[in-house]
């Protein structure tokens, strides 16, 4: 049994547990590869090596994670680390304690080797910012990786790390996966502990849709860590626990697979397109029950889309300044396109409103409950479009080329809000590449609480088509 950068932390685990190699060893396998790569993917902004060194030194290799190492969204409070958001603070701004998830992959005999990229608050589905600068996609330094989770993306899938801790509420972990060619989890709202973060030092009831969940290059990756993740948050240890249901089904000929119809007013990169008719033929062809689903069985598609991004703009706008505020109001004012008022709604709502968004919010979660009862899993992009070229205009500036066609930026996370809104687990996985050679990812969305079924789906179809393959020049 061998081990190399590409191989999966599943696989990595096996070799540490039969001694086939040391927790030192895969740790200084992965730091010699940082130093090789990282300066130019800027992926890795925050060292950790040392501390790292120390941990796998006394890695009890019995414990599920023991002596694998891996990295952190920075985020995410690592203890003696920086822990800046993205640059929002200053390096000087060190973690006194791990955050609650972080705690529960060191219990469980992890080794943290840094922190990756983010953009600032980790607001953006590109990543760059001011104190670190600019992460570069693996698959093509001049193309984002995508964001927020950017730098965790790239690192996995130029093999720097097995397994990154990322977050997501616009499609942050699985739009990131989808353009750097690796698998991403999004687990269900609410059984991931997100304590001790940058933006939420403090667990807060009344803060939805936000998630962290790991991102891998193997679905089977993606299971261990969210095994490992997986508890009460900061002051519900008492009585809190959970106990996630079996996968479905254990055959790929026994998934039941509802496929989103693409819809007429957005347009879609044709490849995205192509891999979603692609996908469905194969399925069939492997004896799956494949449906086409009517969206308008949860009403107004757009309408929907519009609840979740007045709802998430609440939500990240919460800790802004007035000033700032005001001027976001501002600088978009006299855009009355429905979508951009649904953001400007989101900015200046006040708590009656954020309820009531809510209250529409658990009318969709039953039209899912219902809707989960006749099929598994429902397959959609991740996003529109494939990783594009890094673009530092301000936010307002920026457009979408969609084969040709220029749209909003922000309708980047309409396929990622169809599982945020209402707290569904959500596997993105690779989905072949493009005739450019950039990577094509597609998600899988799944009933609440049973996150294992949208991952065994990506682990068998893997089986059948392949996952993962390795950006060129790294392996």
């Amino acid at each position: 049994m061998t081990v190399d950068a590409f191989s999966s932390a599943v696989a990595m685990r096996k070799a540490l547990s039969a001694g086939v190699v040391s927790p030192v060893d895969l740790l200084e396998l992965h730091a010699q590869r940082i130093e090789r790569h990282n300066p130019a993917l800027n992926a890795i902004v925050i060292d950790g090596l040392a501390h790292a060194r120390e941990a796998a030194r006394s890695a009890d290799i019995t414990t599920p994670l023991g002596g694998l190492p891996m990295t952190i969204k920075d985020v995410m409070n690592v203890n003696g680390l920086p822990s800046t958001g993205g640059g929002a603070m200053p390096l000087d701004n060190i973690a006194q304690a791990d955050a609650r998830a972080v705690a529960n992959l060191r219990a469980a005999g992890a080794v943290i080797m840094g922190k990756t990229n983010t953009p600032t608050f980790a607001a953006d589905w590109q990543t760059t910012n001011e104190l670190f600068g600019v992460t570069n996609n693996p698959w093509d330094f001049a193309r984002t990786p995508g964001g927020s989770t950017g730098g965790g993306a790239a690192a996995v899938a130029a093999g720097l790390s097995p397994l990154e801790l990322g977050s997501d509420i616009g499609g942050s972990i699985r739009i990131p996966a989808a353009f750097c060619g690796i698998y991403g989890h999004k687990p269900s709202e609410g059984i991931v502990p997100r304590s001790g973060g940058f933006a939420s030092p403090y667990t807060n009831a009344a803060t939805g849709l936000a998630v962290w969940g790991p991102l891998a290059r193997d679905a089977r990756d993606l299971e261990l860590a969210l095994d490992c993740l997986v508890g009460p948050d900061l002051g519900f240890e008492p009585a809190w626990r959970v106990d996630l249901p079996p996968a479905r089904h254990e055959r790929l000929a026994d998934i039941r697979v509802a496929m989103l119809p693409l819809p007429d007013w957005l347009p879609i990169q044709r490849e995205i397109a192509d891999a979603m008719a692609s996908l469905a033929s194969d399925l069939a062809r492997c004896g799956v029950s494949v449906r086409e689903v009517n969206p308008e069985a949860w009403g107004d598609m757009q309408a929907i889309y519009r609840t979740y991004r007045s709802t998430m703009f609440a939500i990240t706008s919460a800790g802004w300044s007035d000033e700032r505020r005001a001027q976001e109001l501002a600088d978009a004012d006299g855009n009355e396109d429905a979508f951009a008022v649904a953001d400007k709604l989101g900015m200046a709502a006040g708590a009656g409103q954020y309820i009531a968004w809510f209250g529409e919010r658990e009318r969709y979660r039953e039209t899912y409950r219902r809707f989960f009862q006749d099929v598994d899993l429902l397959i959609c992009p991740a996003a529109p479009v494939l990783a594009f070229h890094h673009d530092e205009r301000p936010w307002l500036a920026r457009r979408l080329d969609i084969d040709g066609v220029a749209i909003d930026y922000l309708h980047i996370c309409f396929f990622s809000g169809l599982a945020t809104l209402c707290g569904q687990p959500s596997t993105a996985f690779p989905c072949g590449l493009s005739a450019d050679g950039l990577p094509v990812g597609l998600q899988a969305i799944g009933p609440f609480l049973e996150d294992r079924t949208t991952i065994r789906f990506a682990e068998l179809l893997a089986a059948e088509r392949g996952g993962f393959q390795p950006p060129k020049g790294y392996h």
